[in-house]
């Protein structure tokens, strides 16, 4: 749906550097972002795998979230109150960078939208959610709004939903035109190489060497920003969960067909239901509709997932807005994640100046854009707020041995979409 975009060349020589850093999607753009406002002198080069904007974060629904992603009042349990203010001191860290990209870029809202989220409910234990999620809220001093069947249905244009929670906080981004300003925005010293993947990485002297098919870099550190793909260099092994979530997005068709407003954005009031969002265009408006999770330990999902994924989408769509039953879906795509058991980040100093980002456990916008940015003050050892957040956190628990993971996850995921029901 966008530009043609003029790829940066692939790396193709021999280079030096103070900091690589591997994969150019939230994190490792944010991360190189951060060093830039830290230390503007250092030379920092990224090494992408595939072309900026056609990854993960590319394929990513747009929602950077400022609160605890689940509408439960499970999130709250335990040490509930201090998990939920760092969570959101975290996530607010996230769109503080990419409101300042924003109004450096001077995007409009069709890019950049603070606009907030709605949570919406279906069902009666949907409604029950949003009610005690108020309530938690409340608790906080976090700002919010409950809305009945009527309002939301004159917000979304269907009478589908029971009730919703709006929250002021969330900004709604176009994630591929995000990821490639985000990249833009960037200047010497930085340098971003696409279609250059990562080999391997060996000791130097005091540093390290990291190989290209067709070039190399030596450099005194490296952040790996390659969220599961940490396990391709041998780290976390065991310990991060791959899995993908599906979405797609119909046809242009006449905004007139569909009341209500013309842009909304909204996550399932129970974990794993399904996000929808409404998306103007100049031509006509698209409905998106992600759903679907599926456990891939290889990190690939095959042509069949995708096709089955669909197909489930063209349901929630049609239970949602079944006037526009004659509207076809025109893409369809699918994204992985890197999930651990205790659902901790992959972060911190995991080789002799090797920094690693990974491990969002979903929210890869929020999750991903702080842990990058938490790496590169790591990195140079910058003592922040949130540093001092991601140092508290547990190092990811050990999965079960195959094939026992690969039967939980699925029987996890399976009952865990069975229990969101219509949601």
């Amino acid at each position: 749906m966008l530009p043609k975009r003029v790829e940066r060349p692939a790396l193709a020589n021999a280079e030096k550097a103070d900091v690589v850093i591997i994969g150019a999607g939230f994190a490792g753009l944010s991360a190189a972002r951060r060093i830039s406002e830290l230390d503007p002198k250092l030379r920092v080069i990224i090494l992408e795998a595939g072309v900026i904007g056609e990854g993960a974060a590319g394929r990513n629904s747009g929602f950077i979230i400022d609160l605890p992603h689940e509408v439960s009042s499970e999130d709250y349990g335990g040490d509930s109150s201090r998990k939920a203010k760092e969570d959101i001191i975290r996530s607010r860290r996230a769109i503080a960078l990419a409101t300042e990209v924003a109004m450096e870029r001077g995007w409009g809202r069709e890019i950049f939208d603070p606009c907030g989220r709605y949570s919406v409910a279906i069902s009666e234990e949907g409604d029950r959610h949003l009610v005690s999620y108020a309530e938690q809220l409340k608790k906080i001093d976090e700002p919010y709004r409950l809305l009945n069947g009527s309002q939301i249905a004159d917000i979304t244009g269907t009478k589908a939903y029971a009730s919703a929670l709006f929250t002021p906080g969330t900004v709604m981004v176009q994630p591929a035109a995000y990821i490639r300003g985000l990249a833009d925005s960037l200047h010497e010293p930085v340098e971003i190489f696409e279609r250059s993947p990562v080999l391997s990485f060996e000791t130097a002297g005091q540093g390290w060497l990291v190989r290209t098919p067709k070039g190399s870099v030596g450099t005194a550190k490296i952040i790996l920003a390659n969220n599961g793909h940490a396990e391709s260099f041998g780290f976390f092994r065991g310990k991060l969960l791959h899995v993908f979530t599906f979405a797609s997005i119909t046809e242009e068709f006449n905004p007139g067909r569909l009341p209500g407003d013309r842009k909304w954005a909204a996550t399932p009031a129970l974990p794993m239901g399904t996000t929808v969002r409404r998306v103007p265009g100049a031509a006509g408006d698209r409905i998106l509709i992600r759903s679907r999770y599926t456990y891939h330990p290889g990190q690939v999902a095959g042509e069949g997932t995708l096709v089955r994924a669909g197909a489930q989408h063209d349901k929630k769509f049609l239970a949602r807005f079944p006037g526009l039953k004659d509207i076809k879906m025109e893409y369809r795509w699918g994204g992985p994640m890197a999930v651990t058991l205790n659902s901790v980040p992959a972060f911190g100093e995991v080789e002799r100046n090797v920094f690693s980002a990974c491990g969002c456990n979903g929210v890869g916008a929020s999750n991903a854009t702080a842990a990058g940015i938490a790496a590169a003050e790591t990195v140079l050892g910058h003592t922040s707020e949130l540093t001092e957040i991601f140092s508290r956190y547990d190092v990811p628990k050990s999965l079960p041995p195959q094939p026992f993971i690969t039967i939980g996850a699925k029987a996890v995921l399976t009952f865990r979409e069975w229990k969101a029901g219509a949601e």
